[in-house]
């Protein structure tokens, strides 16, 4: 599976969606994206879907699953988005940890927040797709 990319948060319900949903639309499908949770939600996070539909990017069909190991093994990246996330990886899989800003902890909630976190996740995911697709 050449140029793929797991991206992975705790419940899979917001920013590893924002992150794969993103990639899909920046790499135009040059980079193959999924993402997963070490502690899935009930399902995506609809302020998540909004600010993201801004972008043009679309996370509305995602639904929140677990951490398949046989995509794992197929990957060429495994991002891990925030700090709550700690999945039990095979110490050969290259995995990196995105720590992003968290708004809430500034008292900055709802749309405003949700912007502020998805506006990073973008920026951080050109910088990837520029990086593979060398």
């Amino acid at each position: 599976m050449a140029n793929s990319v797991l991206f992975i948060c705790s419940r899979n319900a917001g920013k590893s969606q924002m992150a794969a949903a993103l990639m899909d639309y920046i790499s135009a499908g040059k980079i193959t994206s999924y993402s997963a949770g070490t502690n899935p939600g009930t399902g995506i996070n609809q302020e998540s879907v909004a600010s993201l539909a801004q972008t043009g990017a679309d996370m509305s069909h995602g639904e929140p699953k677990g951490i398949d190991p046989k995509v794992v093994e197929k990957v060429d990246r495994v991002v891990i988005l925030g700090t709550d996330a700690h999945p039990q990886l095979d110490p050969s899989v290259a995995v990196e940890r995105w720590v992003t800003y968290e708004p809430s902890e500034d008292g900055i909630t709802g749309a405003e927040r949700m912007n502020i976190i998805r506006d990073e996740i973008a920026e951080r995911v050109r910088g990837l797709f520029h990086e593979m697709e060398k």
